[in-house]
């Protein structure tokens, strides 16, 4: 049936209508997500603040977006179903080679210097890396930049090849987890981020007549805020500029930094994350 011009072009500025203020409404909110390398809780905890801070400073409604796994960030960010995204240098690099234009936009000034800590059950009898050998091992998730991949390329550097040399690998799916693990003897040993041990023994969380740091990495650069590609260059601006502006002299902002366990943050670039694309290739996790 044929539809008369008018009310043609009436159904037409009605569906321009509807798609505008469709996108109107999605521009009006900022969707913010991160790989759960905590538990779920722990990551709400942590955000909560700083999701506040950024709605006052982008004037956007916020909205945090759990996924279930790492992958599943990277494919949030490729598929536009997130904005901003908390990564590991991992998943950083696998976001960009799949999607050819996520950006980095800060990172914190201790993930400059990034370290990862082998952990071990005192009554292991694991002492040092060369221990290790014969021993049930956990890393934390496979996409971790500070659980499995440099944890892993330090192995390598130390002569142990893990499927050879040890026991049993497994993975615990998150820092806290792999420390909890190795507390209750499940692994003799595992490997987490520095950042979520020091939380762990500062909040008494782990019990270090049980736990024992045997080995600390070399540093390397880790976590960044990421934004997807064809996010407005003036959102990515104002986002950037919020993060730089928190100060730990302002106590608003200091809650907010000590829940990312931050110093401050400072401006980050694609660049500072060759070399883990080099290694993950090197040690197989990047093809």
């Amino acid at each position: 049936m044929l539809v008369p011009h008018r009310s043609l072009t009436r159904a037409v500025v009605l569906l321009l209508g509807l798609g505008g203020l469709a996108a109107a409404n999605a521009q009006d909110t900022l969707r913010v997500s991160a790989i759960p390398d905590e538990s779920p809780t722990e990551l709400l905890r942590k955000f909560t603040p700083l999701g506040n801070y950024l709605e006052q400073q982008t004037g956007m409604k916020v909205k945090w977006t759990p996924v279930n796994d790492y992958p599943a960030v990277v494919e949030a960010l490729a598929a536009k179903k997130v904005d901003l995204a908390w990564l590991g240098g991992v998943t950083f690099v696998q976001a960009r080679l799949r999607t050819g234009d996520a950006v980095p936009i800060v990172q914190r000034a201790e993930d400059a210097k990034f370290t990862s800590k082998f952990i071990a059950n005192t009554a292991s009898g694991v002492n040092g890396l060369a221990d290790l050998k014969g021993k049930n091992f956990a890393f934390g998730s496979p996409s971790s930049t500070s659980g499995h991949l440099m944890p892993r390329y330090y192995l390598k550097q130390n002569n142990i090849n893990p499927e050879s040399d040890f026991k049993r690998i497994a993975f615990s799916g998150a820092h806290d987890a792999t420390a909890a693990w190795v507390e209750s003897g499940r692994v003799e040993a595992g490997a987490l981020n520095a950042s979520v041990w020091e939380k762990l023994v500062a909040s008494k969380k782990i019990d270090l007549r049980k736990v024992t740091v045997i080995y600390t990495t070399p540093p390397y650069y880790d976590y960044n805020w990421t934004v997807r590609g064809g996010l407005s260059p003036a959102l990515v601006k104002k986002l950037t500029d919020a993060f730089l502006a928190l100060d730990p002299a302002n106590p608003a902002h200091k809650q907010i930094l000590d829940l990312q366990r931050a110093s401050r943050f400072i401006p980050t670039q694609v660049g500072n994350y060759k070399t883990i694309e080099l290694v993950g290739r090197e040690v197989g996790i990047l093809k």
